[in-house]
């Protein structure tokens, strides 16, 4: 299918990954209502499609991702309830679409070259992994304007420590990519202009993995984030033992021992 140079979100898959690029370079990739119902869109396709393997978000522009649309969020004012019900309706879609990352059975990998704030930064924070230029930045700046950045506190205090989080959340001053790093938002940080190929290296390697057993540990993996230390184990115990009984750990097992490489059923 040739990609629509117009679209709010590019796709391009290509080896088991699914690359989407944010597309609106003039709103720095302002999470609008339509950014967000087309990437909600594209993650209920791709959460479907057993040919994806692993998703990379990247973005055009000055900006990966700015944050929620100001501009659309204000003209909402107007309204007789003074926005009420837009805002909650813009707030409970993003914080849908954030879950639906999550939730998402392929791991997620942000590429960040430029700036991520306010519900830029929330994205990052959401993905499973994320892969920084060098001169990245990262920032919760809503303070600033006197809106704290509450519903990106949950995807950031969920990623880095607590203080860590609080510093961001309670300034507003941006982290460079290396401060990001420290802080554990990014997984790597790589030269400018070599992110996108970073990631797409990560996400060849993760590909290879057996598909089932991936699905399997990343649903697990936040499941017992969730939970008590005994409860954890308990449902960590249960989650070895069905996958244990799988074909593809079988297969995996084997070949291990055989000294060969696995064949894996991806089913």
């Amino acid at each position: 299918m040739p990609i629509d140079p117009h679209a709010l979100i590019l796709r391009e898959d290509r080896n088991g990954i699914a690359r989407l690029t944010l597309n609106q370079p003039r709103s720095r990739n302002a999470l609008s209502l339509g950014m967000l119902g087309a990437m909600q869109n594209i993650l209920d396709a791709i959460a479907a499609d057993s040919s994806v393997r692993v998703v990379v978000i990247a973005a055009n522009g000055p900006a990966f991702c700015a944050g929620h649309d100001l501009k659309e969020l204000t003209a909402a004012r107007a309204q007789p309830d003074s926005g009420k019900a837009y805002f909650e309706q813009t707030f409970a879609q993003c914080a849908r679409m954030m879950q639906s990352i999550v939730a998402l059975p392929q791991p997620v990998i942000a590429v960040v070259e430029t700036m991520a704030t306010a519900a830029g930064c929330q994205l990052v924070a959401t993905c499973d992994l994320a892969i920084a230029g060098a001169n990245a930045s990262f920032a919760t700046p809503g303070v600033n304007i006197g809106l704290f950045c509450s519903t990106p506190m949950v995807a950031l205090s969920r990623n880095v420590a607590r203080k860590h989080a609080m510093e961001m959340l309670l300034t507003g001053q941006p982290a460079d990519a290396e401060t990001a790093f420290r802080f554990g938002l990014v997984n790597r940080v790589v030269p400018e202009g070599e992110a996108l190929n970073a990631a797409l290296d990560l996400a060849a390697l993760i590909a290879s993995k057996a598909r089932s057993t991936i699905k399997v540990g990343k649903k697990a993996f936040y499941e017992q984030a969730e939970m008590g230390l005994a409860d954890a184990y308990n449902h960590a115990s249960h989650v070895m033992v069905t996958n244990m009984l799988a074909g593809d750990a079988c297969e995996g097992i084997d070949a291990f021992i055989q000294k060969r490489n696995p064949e894996w059923n991806n089913y």
